[in-house]
């Protein structure tokens, strides 16, 4: 089994940062890509960032320039610094790490529980 857990949420104010992390572990032999999604009030899950483990990155337009995802591979973890945060922002984030549990097996995304990001004055 494999888990996914997230921490660094909470409230900041408009302009401000915040960085969140999200580590994996259990039956873990290789992890491949991981990245953030985040779901507002009303909206759909939407992407914001992702990282492949050669270090390939990917963001969602209205982060660009502002968000930053980076991965330490030796310990299965997944960083996003988020600054000049605006409103907007405010979502639930969540991690997800695309997993291969054995040698030859097709990776599978596992999911963390989501982390509140408030973004007000």
């Amino acid at each position: 089994q494999v888990q996914v857990v997230e921490s660094g949420g909470g409230l900041v104010q408009p302009g401000g940062s915040l960085r969140l992390s999200c580590a994996a572990s259990g039956s873990i032999f290789s992890i491949w890509a991981m990245g953030w999604y985040r779901q507002a009030p009303g909206k759909q899950r939407e992407l914001v960032a992702s990282i492949t483990s050669g270090g390939s990155t990917n963001y969602a337009d209205s982060v660009k320039g502002r968000f930053t995802i980076s991965r330490d591979n030796a310990k299965n973890t997944v960083y996003l610094q988020m600054n000049s945060a605006k409103p907007e922002d405010t979502a639930v984030y969540y991690c997800y790490a695309d997993v291969g549990t054995a040698r030859g097996t097709v990776p599978i995304d596992y999911w963390g529980q989501g982390t509140q990001v408030t973004v007000s004055s």
